[in-house]
């Protein structure tokens, strides 16, 4: 991965856990700020392909800062990295530009599952993180996938045990995962999980 990176977060010591993260990812650090104003100028000025920026800053945080980092550089794929988010919020930066949400306690390697969606033009929703009014309806079929899956089984086995092609698996899997808003198939089994879809 070698893509640039715009890191927005107001305490220093986890802006450089980013940073560290990053670069050890193959991501090129272009700026780490403070703030939101200074996301925004930085964005404006230097185009980064992606940011990851804090919801909860000093001067400009939330939709605002999204939208804000949206009209500077368009082309930025912005994560929110944020310790705390509700799902309307999370519904509210989404539509605001932003292509994903993460948690700061999920796994640092979540940021990168993000980052990585992000960059390849799909988006990025935290499992933790549950959509207003998001009732999810999964087919019998599409649950016994996830199920298999949550198993550990490959889509050959998952195949053979429900006497449908492997492709057809891939398929019931695509679909789960638009219904649940996942962007991997492990974060579609572990929204499964967390719903009660799938035990």
């Amino acid at each position: 991965m070698s893509a640039t990176c715009l890191v927005a977060d107001d305490h220093p010591a986890l802006r450089t856990a980013i940073e560290s993260y990053l670069d050890e990812a193959g991501y090129d650090v272009v700026a780490a700020v403070p703030d939101g104003p200074r996301a925004v100028s930085a964005a404006a000025e230097l185009h980064p392909e992606t940011a990851v920026v804090d919801l909860r800053m000093p001067r400009l945080d939330g939709v605002a800062l999204v939208e804000a980092l949206r009209d500077a550089s368009p082309e930025t794929r912005i994560v929110v990295y944020t310790a705390e988010i509700d799902g309307s919020t999370a519904e509210a930066v989404l539509t605001a530009g932003a292509a994903g949400v993460v948690l700061k306690e999920a796994p640092l390697a979540d940021l990168g599952r993000a980052l990585e969606a992000a960059l390849a033009g799909g988006s990025y929703l935290d499992s933790a993180v549950t959509r207003p009014g998001h009732t999810v309806n999964l087919t019998v079929r599409e649950r016994e996938v996830l199920a298999l899956l949550a198993e550990g089984l490959p889509h050959e086995e998952i195949a053979g045990r429900l006497g449908i092609g492997a492709e057809t698996v891939r398929t019931h899997l695509k679909k789960a995962s638009e219904r649940l808003g996942a962007a991997t198939r492990t974060q579609a089994v572990a929204t499964a999980l967390r719903l009660g879809l799938i035990e």
